[in-house]
């Protein structure tokens, strides 16, 4: 292993995860739960600031740069219980001025009146998984809303005063055809959103419909659908800036930016994971919560609300990095990389050579980016970062 050498470290932001939802989406492999019972508001907000005021030796001094609450389904939670939290959060945090607070909504759970009190206590930002404006297309996936009610949601963020927010659209859904997809395209385009996460549907182990699989465009279809998506978006001012991100001018979401450049994050509640660089220590460690609602409930209050921690190695963290730097359509600084990581470029020499000579990387005195190619295959270029990926060297160059 080699050795870290932070004398500064990256930035750092908060997630707060909320594990329930109304119902589970076949597609869905993220920690969530059906909400079967009443929702235990009051109690999950004091195990959040519990679980928080635990971490705190982690990251004494540091500043939050920005908040996402995610799911699940955070709009489930009433805005008396977000206020709490919030308000508490604010007092235990070194919050920045300009934070990005942003909320996950679904339109099955918006309510003009929430949204409005949501904008009233400081998120500030809102990310709303329409996933498809078609009804057909949307009760194949098993959403609990309709084209009206997806709409209806949008124009309510609008008059509660959001002006930055996400729209999350799927495309090569069950039975879809390319003008289906790009009605939904031109709709959320519409509705003016600031932002739109545009992804293709995978089928994800440990999902219904991995064990059902349903009947999707072939490739062929999907590639059409992509490049004509693409298209409309850019015509309508999006910038692609990661492989399934789009935005309006300066209104990139800023959290995931950090994930994407490697920078650290504390994670809070059901299911949450961690990474955490310490210039102490000159580590960096993830960590992840225990997954159930009702065990993270019980443990919250003591370590056992951690199932797991592990340090990286050198390997596995120049590979992490890549995995996320190589997204971004702008790529990375040699200075991202040594004060993200606490190493030297030279550990990846052999590895971002190879990615160049293959077409797959371009390098000028700016920075480090993936080619239209390398985007495209991004897990052939992944493949070379592996610790025994293709050739004769290891990542380090040390093989």
């Amino acid at each position: 292993m080699g050795t870290f050498n932070f004398t500064s470290l990256p930035p750092l932001s908060l997630y707060i995860h909320f594990p329930w939802c109304v119902r589970k989406c076949p597609y869905c492999d993220f920690n969530s739960h059906e909400m079967k019972t009443p929702l235990p508001q009051r109690e999950y907000v004091k195990a959040l600031l519990a679980d928080v005021e635990q971490d705190l030796p982690l990251m004494w001094g540091r500043r939050v740069q920005s908040i996402f609450m995610g799911g699940g389904t955070p709009s489930l939670f009433d805005p008396e219980h977000m206020n709490t939290l919030l308000t508490r959060l604010r007092a235990r945090l070194n919050l920045a001025p300009e934070i990005e607070i942003t909320l996950e909504a679904n339109p099955g759970t918006a309510e003009a009146a929430k949204f409005s009190e949501y904008r009233a206590i400081g998120i500030n930002r809102l990310s709303i998984g329409v996933q498809s404006f078609n009804n057909d297309a949307l009760q194949r996936l098993g959403r609990i809303h309709d084209r009206r009610s997806a709409i209806a949601a949008i124009e309510m963020a609008h008059d509660a005063g959001f002006d930055n927010f996400n729209l999350d659209l799927m495309f090569g859904l069950p039975q879809q055809s390319l003008a289906q997809a790009l009605e939904d395209v031109h709709t959320a385009i519409a509705l003016q959103p600031t932002h739109l996460s545009y992804y293709q549907l995978t089928l994800e182990p440990n999902t219904l419909f991995h064990r059902q699989a349903p009947t999707l465009p072939n490739d062929d279809t999907i590639a059409d659908i992509q490049e004509h998506g693409q298209a409309a978006l850019a015509e309508a001012g999006f910038a692609q800036y990661e492989i399934s991100a789009y935005a309006k001018v300066a209104r990139q979401c800023q959290h995931n930016l950090n994930y994407w450049q490697f920078g650290d994050y504390l994670g809070i509640g059901a299911g949450a994971h961690a990474k955490l660089t310490s210039a102490a220590t000159q580590t960096i460690a993830r960590y992840w919560k225990v997954r159930h609602p009702r065990e993270y409930l019980e443990q919250a209050f003591s370590d056992r609300r951690f199932a797991g921690q592990r340090d990286l190695g050198e390997a596995e963290t120049v590979l992490e990095f890549m995995m996320f730097a190589l997204r971004l359509n702008q790529g990375f600084t040699e200075e991202v990389f040594k004060t993200h990581t606490g190493l030297s470029l030279a550990v990846a020499e052999n590895a971002l050579q190879r990615a160049s000579d293959k077409g797959l990387l371009e390098r000028d005195a700016a920075a480090i980016r993936p080619t239209a190619a390398g985007l495209r295959f991004l897990n052939d270029l992944l493949d070379i970062f592996m610790p025994d990926g293709p050739g004769d060297d290891k990542v380090d160059g040390r093989a």
